[in-house]
């Protein structure tokens, strides 16, 4: 039996509708005030009979740091896919990540350990890799554009709350391969699926239906959920152990994925750039804001700063190593527009 954390998010709830046209008994958790009905409508991004997949899956009211419902969740379980983690940028939300994201997971791989758990696939980030470029190996005098999964972590550069958290959770996992618990890790780039338009990229999406007019020209690393819930599987299913992955299916700039974005939606292009001064107004006013209304700021100085980067992956160990192929950016974005024009049907 499987057992799913995350499944009322973005990646959770695509990986569950993979995994139910499988022969696999499937369990997902979710908290007392989850929104289900949230995963039924991802559900029905893919077939008309949505309820059908939807009843295949065993709900069952847990959270990763409440361990005694936890280890009723682990009943019977043979396979895990950790996805659940609070994804914040905001500095207010810190001491919750450390808690969901380093001591949720610590919980996972513990119960894992515990009920001997054949595979552990846990969904990290590329936050969690260093962002330099690198010598190459056989190049001595060339600098690699390209990060990749040899690019270890360093504090003094990955020093926001998300990616310390997450790195947090990373040790978590690696710590669990030395008491022999069998993993696959993936880091995904930011992920671009049908969804959840509230919150995350999802947000972009209805943004820019509604005419956002503002572009960047940094640079990093996108990547289709169902590209991310594929490369899971498939490595799951897979007799490769304790090997992360990095999951980016092409690197863009802002500017051109929005551009995309407004194309495959046929509204107007952006046209307002915004550079280094207009990005360090916007985070502050929105600290301002953010304070005065108590609500969670839009934009904060690192989401400011990480628009503006310039940053290129690489996800050849995937696809060297599964034979990987991912879908094109234009064709993800075209497909994710399409789904979200259905949901104001």
């Amino acid at each position: 039996m499987i057992l799913v954390t995350g499944g009322t998010g973005l990646v959770g709830s695509h990986l569950l509708y993979k995994l139910s046209l499988t022969e696999d008994k499937i369990r997902a958790i979710h908290r007392k005030n989850s929104n289900l009905k949230a995963v039924e409508n991802v559900f029905s991004y893919y077939t008309d009979d949505f309820k059908t997949h939807f009843e295949k899956i065993e709900w069952i009211e847990s959270d990763v740091i409440d361990v005694p419902s936890l280890e009723k969740a682990f009943e019977n379980i043979t396979h895990v896919y950790h996805c659940a983690a609070i994804v914040s940028f905001d500095k207010i939300d810190y001491k919750q990540m450390r808690k969901t994201n380093i001591e949720g997971t610590a919980n996972m791989v513990n119960l894992a350990i515990a009920n001997k758990i054949e595979k552990f696939c846990f969904v990290s980030s590329i936050a969690t890799i260093e962002k330099k470029a690198h010598l190459l190996s056989s190049k001595k005098d060339k600098i690699s554009q390209l990060i990749d999964e040899t690019n270890e972590w360093n504090s003094e550069t990955n020093n926001y709350g998300y990616a310390i958290t997450k790195y947090g959770a990373e040790m978590e996992v690696w710590r669990a391969t030395q008491e022999g618990l069998d993993i696959v890790m993936v880091n995904p780039g930011v992920i671009l699926g049908s969804g959840f338009w509230q919150n995350g990229p999802g947000e972009l999406f209805k943004k820019f239906y509604n005419d956002f007019n503002f572009y960047t020209e940094g640079i990093t690393g996108f990547v289709g959920v169902k590209d991310v819930v594929k490369a899971m599987i498939d490595l799951m299913n897979s007799k490769i152990i304790n090997e992360r992955y990095i999951l980016v299916s092409e690197n863009s700039s802002f500017k051109s994925l929005f551009f995309k974005i407004t194309d495959a939606f046929n509204k107007n292009r952006p046209t307002i750039k915004v550079g280094k001064t207009l990005s360090n107004v916007a985070w502050r006013l929105e600290a301002i804001k953010s304070f005065i209304t108590r609500k969670t700021p839009m934009i904060t100085k690192h989401s400011a700063s990480a628009s503006l980067s310039k940053y290129q992956y690489s996800s050849d160990k995937i696809k060297n190593d599964l034979n990987f192929e991912f879908e094109s950016l234009e064709t993800t974005i075209k497909d994710v527009c399409t789904d979200y024009v259905k949901d104001l049907e």
